[in-house]
């Protein structure tokens, strides 16, 4: 099945429910490649490009970093500034509506992640576009989906088009301009609704911009 992964696509997911599903959504926890990832860096500006409920854009707001959060989803954005509110350091927070394929933010930022986000464009040309907004030695952080022979939809079995492997993102960042720190390929399990173990395929790419 072909997924087109546009607004509306995204608006039904988050009216659907999806909030409750394991991973780096709604109510549950920044996910955990973050701290490991961006616990050393000083803290600037940062962009999450793709932040749905603002797990990761809230956690980096309370520890210092003015944060740019942008997802197409109106619910998700919903969600993610009420949860600031509570969840401190609001005031480090931008919350912005905005179609990844098409929007520009207009300046570079020292910091820009991304955490399963997949718009309405190839995948791989996705991580290229953010990947143009990271400051003279800022830092790229991509967790991704893993491509493997059970893609076959969204959640914890992404489609092909939404799925990619390290070496496909490595090999996309010129090593005259970038530095990698991390590609790997992880399989972590979560707890999925009823209490069952959900299986979830990661790809986690950190690269430093050189200045």
């Amino acid at each position: 099945m072909t997924h087109g992964f546009d607004k509306d696509f995204w608006e039904r997911h988050w009216r659907q429910g999806q909030a409750g599903r394991p991973g780096s959504m709604g109510g549950n926890p920044p996910n955990p490649y973050l701290a490991r990832e961006t616990g050393g860096l000083t803290p600037g500006t940062a962009l999450d490009a793709g932040c749905g409920g603002g797990a990761e854009a809230i956690w980096l707001a309370s520890r210092g970093w003015h944060v740019t959060a942008a997802d197409i989803s109106s619910e998700a954005l919903a969600l993610a500034a009420e949860r600031a509110t509570t969840a401190g350091a609001p005031e480090r927070l931008k919350w912005v509506e905005a179609d990844l394929g098409v929007w520009s933010p207009g300046t570079r930022f020292d910091l820009v992640m991304t955490h399963y986000a997949h718009p309405a464009m190839p995948q791989l040309e996705f991580y290229d576009r953010i990947a143009g907004w990271v400051a003279p030695g800022g830092t790229l952080l991509i967790v991704g989906h893993l491509r493997t022979s059970g893609s076959a939809g969204h959640g914890h079995h992404p489609p092909a088009e939404a799925s990619v492997t390290s070496a496909a993102i490595t090999a996309r960042l010129d090593g005259r301009e970038w530095e990698i720190v991390t590609a790997e390929e992880r399989l972590r399990t979560l707890t999925g609704r009823g209490g069952r173990a959900a299986p979830l395929h990661d790809v986690v790419v950190r690269a430093t911009r050189h200045l």
